[in-house]
Parts: structure tokens; sequence; C-alpha cells
């Protein structure tokens, strides 16, 4: 950081130690009493995440808005101010030069008028070609059904590079429910984007067929909106919520495109279709061609609605992608909730984090999303230990010493010298990754694998959260080899009453030469894992009651049946950043 980042980092610690930060009121006996009725390790303060953002205290969920302005990144947030559980939510703002060292400044948007007096749920930011940003965000006009208006606010000074203040026009709300539209079921506006004079955005939505929808919204001002006759897109998933709907380029380029990017005079862009599925609480994607003049998206897969392409297999939701300018990437953010009880949240007097900030690109051939830490989270890489070259013998593992390991940056090359013993794929569990994990878990023997990481693991092993690889001779032969990826928490803590499912996706990599590499980020009560390059990503929330802080442990294990070689293994540990949310 240099002498300027050094100043503006210590003018808004000032603004903060002034009363900028977010104002905490907890009912203190029911804090005490819920505490008391949880174990001493829930609320231990080394399982609070090191190096995620999370504020200080209380419920946080969906980020908002993620934008860049005059030189600072800007994150907004769903907050509940008065607690740790959902209720009573506003727009926590928080500011960076980098992603990771963060600054907490006072709400962004609360209730103030009258539609928004019951809540100001999720949005999102759009630039205006001036520069100007706008953020659109949904918000609750009356409480005994939730009726959902769509709102806008700008910056009260532009010349403000932390946008510290806010204002809502007069001519709010500027898209109300109508014409059969659910007026309990409509929210979250996208980024908009702008073709042929209109600006676009799309709103989540049910029909009452149960089917997910995008309606499509056109404005020539930003002011008066109408809906097209016809949605964007549908499919029969239940609520699409945080909808989100982006441009990348199909060359599997990492270059990010800006959102109101045409395709004219480059390369062929594809469109990305994401959605947040309220019954099933994941985010799922498609990817395939925007019509601007029939304001239709087709999927390439036609089985893509069913499919399911996700993000992250694990605790991820609600998730929002921007385009950074400074960098000309696209960057995604996702909230990660908690795992325990809402007793547990109350008696540690917080709930919620945001996964690390993930550039995120198209794969090159066109199927899927890639998506890696941003490379700034490199910067806290602290004391490093590393491994060559090691095999590891069937039911063996190895210790990764050196370092304290409960915070930290692993990443390992595997190498399986044969595929010759893969087990046959089940066909009944074929397609199901979910289940086949369940089914052939860390813990079960197999031909290749499982192999991979014991993080977060005690001393005797008794506690450990396996992230692994499993590789399957297809289910009705022929084919490519099956890889599967599974994060499984179920002996992660000897605690009880915590919720530790197994995560998993298939990998869709070609591992005939018999390679694959993993990358997992470790913050203890974290762990978020990359799959072959990206391929596949799950985030997992674990609780241990053994190994934390110096008494973590890290271990490489192999328990199949097949020799797996190590060819190279980096592990640093993370330092803290500066500041950590608000």
């Amino acid at each position: 950081m240099g002498a300027l980042g050094r100043v503006a980092w210590a003018w808004l610690l000032l603004l903060q130690l002034a009363g900028a930060s977010h104002v905490v009121y907890e009912n203190l006996l029911e804090v005490e009493a819920a505490a008391a009725a949880v174990p001493p390790s829930i609320v231990d303060p080394l399982l609070r995440t090191g190096y995620h953002f999370q504020p200080r205290k209380n419920w946080i969920n969906d980020p908002n808005a993620p934008l860049y302005y005059k030189g600072w990144y800007h994150i907004f947030y769903q907050y509940n101010p008065k607690g740790a559980v959902w209720g009573n939510i506003v727009w926590a703002h928080s500011v960076s030069r980098d992603l990771i060292n963060w600054v907490a400044l006072k709400p962004a948007i609360e209730p103030s008028i009258p539609s928004d007096k019951y809540g100001c749920w999720s949005g999102s930011a759009t630039t205006m070609p001036d520069g100007t940003p706008a953020i659109m965000y949904t918000g609750v006009k009356r409480p005994d059904v939730n009726y959902q208006v769509q709102n806008v606010a700008y910056p009260r000074n532009r010349s403000d590079p932390l946008l510290r203040e806010w204002a809502k026009p007069s001519h709010n709300p500027i898209i109300v429910p109508g014409g059969g539209v659910n007026a309990t079921q409509f929210r979250d506006p996208t980024t908009a984007w702008r073709a042929g004079g209109h600006w676009r955005l799309l709103i989540g939505s049910v029909t009452g067929s149960a089917r997910g929808v995008a309606y499509v919204y056109r404005s020539r001002d930003f002011k008066r909106w109408t809906r097209v006759p016809r949605p964007l897109h549908s499919a029969a998933t239940g609520m699409w919520e945080c909808p989100d709907f982006y441009p990348v380029e199909a060359a599997g380029r990492r270059e990010g495109l800006e959102t109101s990017v045409s395709g004219s005079g480059r390369a062929r862009v594809k469109y990305v279709l994401k959605n947040s599925l309220d019954l099933r609480r994941y985010d799922y994607y498609t990817i395939g061609t925007y019509d601007r003049r029939a304001e239709r998206y087709v999927p390439d897969d036609p089985a893509g609605d069913e499919r399911h392409l996700r993000y992250d297999y694990g605790n991820f939701y609600a998730s929002k992608t921007f385009y950074d300018p400074a960098k000309r990437r696209r960057i995604l953010w996702g909230w990660a909730n908690e795992s325990d009880t809402s007793a547990d949240d109350v008696a540690k007097g917080w709930a919620g984090i945001q996964a690390i900030p993930r550039t995120v690109w198209l794969d090159p051939s066109g199927k899927q999303l890639l998506q890696w830490p941003i490379e700034e989270v490199e910067a806290l890489r602290g004391k490093s230990a590393t491994l060559k070259d090691r095999v590891i013998k069937p039911g063996q593992h190895l210790e990764v010493t050196g370092l304290q390991t409960a915070q930290a940056d692993v990443d390992v090359s595997f190498e399986v010298p044969s595929l010759a013993g893969a087990e046959r794929l089940d066909p009944a569990l074929d397609g199901d990754a979910q289940r086949l994990c369940g089914a052939r878990g860390a813990a079960v023997e197999g031909g290749v694998g499982p192999f991979g990481l014991w993080v977060l693991a005690s001393a005797d092993r008794r506690e450990r959260t396996a992230v692994f690889f499993r590789v399957f001779s297809p289910a009705r032969g022929g084919g490519k080899p099956v890889v599967l990826m599974c994060t499984d928490p179920t002996k992660s803590s000897l605690n009880p009453n915590l919720y530790q499912p197994t995560f998993a996706g298939f990998v869709d990599t070609d591992i005939s030469n018999g390679k694959i590499s993993l990358r997992t980020l470790i913050d203890r009560s974290v762990v978020e894992s990359f799959g072959a390059g990206g391929k596949t990503c799950i985030l997992s929330r674990v609780y241990p009651s053994l190994a934390i802080g110096k008494n973590a442990r890290l271990y490489v294990f192999n328990s199949g049946k097949a020799d797996v070689k190590v060819s190279r293994l980096m592990a640093w540990e993370m330092k803290k950043p500066l500041m950590n949310g608000a």
C-alpha cells in the first residue's frame, strides 16, 4: 500500500472512530441466556473468520450492488443493525482500495419513504453514462403481505468517492407490480444495461404455476419503466431471487465485459443468466444467447434449467457480479450463512459472511464458467510450507507441518499414476453428485480415491473436514472417467446440533493424464475450495471444538487403493487484513 493509500485508510479510520461504524442495539439478557445454553467452543472468538468479509456484529445476508467508483470498491449488503438474526434490514456499506481491507461507513439505504417503509431489500447498481452510480432496490410497502416495489437512489454528492450519502427521488417507486405479477414475490432488480436508446433490467418473480421468471422492464429515462409482455426466460424451479444477467467473452478470455457491451466489432459474446432458488437455497446459472430485439434469452443447453450448473455446490447464495473497470474483470460475490443454530448466532453476536470475491469467466469449452479467488487475496500470504513429489500410499496420510493452518491458503497438484482401478459408477447415482458423495464419502475406500486434504483437523484426527476427489469409470462404459469433488464435514466437530451436510459436484475435466489440482482457503470456520482450476467450487461452514487456532492441523490423505502423488503442495499462513468488515 502506498503513502496515499495509508493516508486514506487513516482518514477512514478517524471517520469510523467518530461514529461512522454500525450502531448495535442488543438485548443483553437475551444474549447471555442464549450463550449459556451453547457449548463454549461455538462462541469461541477463534471461530470468527480472519480474512473473509463480515461486520463486527449482527446478521448479514445478500451482497448488494458491488461497484467501483473513483478509485474505491464498494460493497453494500443486507444487514440487521439490531441483532444476529434476520430482520430490520438496511443496506450496510463498506469501502476498500483492494477488495481485501475494508472500512465500514454508515448504512447507505434505510427505510425512510412510503415505498420502503417496511424494508429495504436486495438490488443492484448501474453506472449511468455520465459515470454516476444509481442503486435500484426492492422496497416493502406493506407489512401484512410483503407488498414489493422497486425504488431508485442516487449519490447526494457525486464528487464524494466514498458515496457516503444517498438520496431517494420523489418519483419513487419507479416500478410497481401489475398485470398479474405476484406482488409478494417481485424483487431484486438487476444491474441495468443500455442498447438502442433503452435501459433494461430484470426482476425476479414466480408464476402461479411455480415457474421462476425473470421479467424485463425497459425505460428511456431511468424513471418510467414498462414491462415487456414476455419474460426474458422462465423455468419450472419455483421463485427466482437475486437474478443476475451479464455478458462474457465466448473465446474463454479472462477479461470481463461491461454489462451494456454489444457483440459488434469484437469476439462473439455469450450471456449468463443466474438465479437464486428460494425453495432450494442455491444459485444456478445457464449460458446462452440474448436476442435484444425479441428480449429473449435461450440457454445453449436445452436441459440447462434441469441440470443446474452452480457457481458453488456448497453454502453459497444470493450472489452478485459486477464489472471492475480498474482491472477489466468480472467479480463474483456470494453470501454464506452459518451452519449452527439461531441460538448459537445470538450467543456469538454475529451471523453470515461473504465468500472471498472471485474472478469469473467463460471456460474455453463454452460449457461452464471458471472461478478463482481474486489475485489481491495472495497479498495476505505469510509463512509457507512446501511438499514436492511425495507419494501417498493407499490408506496413508501425511501432515503438512511448519505453519499454522487454522487460517491458510493451500494449493496442491495431485497425480494418479494409474486410473485402471477406478470403480464403476453406479448407474443409480449417475448424475447425482450429492447422493454419490453421501454414499461414497471420505471414509469409504474406493479404487481411485478418495484423496485430498483433511483441514481443520485435530491432532488425533477425531475432528477433520475432508475435501477430496474420487474417480469413477463411466456407468455405461465408454467416455472419459467421471471425477467427483466433495467436501465432507461430518467429522468436523464434536459439538452436537450442527448442520453438517456433505457438498459435492462433478468436475468436467479430462483426468486421463492422472493430474488434477485443488486450492482450499481455510479460515477458522470456513472451508472454501476450488477444484481443477476453478471448474468446481464448494464452500462449507464448520465449527471445530478441538481443531481451533494453534490446535488445527492439515493433512494430505489417500483412502483409495491406488497410489497418489503430491506433485507439489504450497501452503501459506494467511494474515488478517488491515480492517475486515464493519
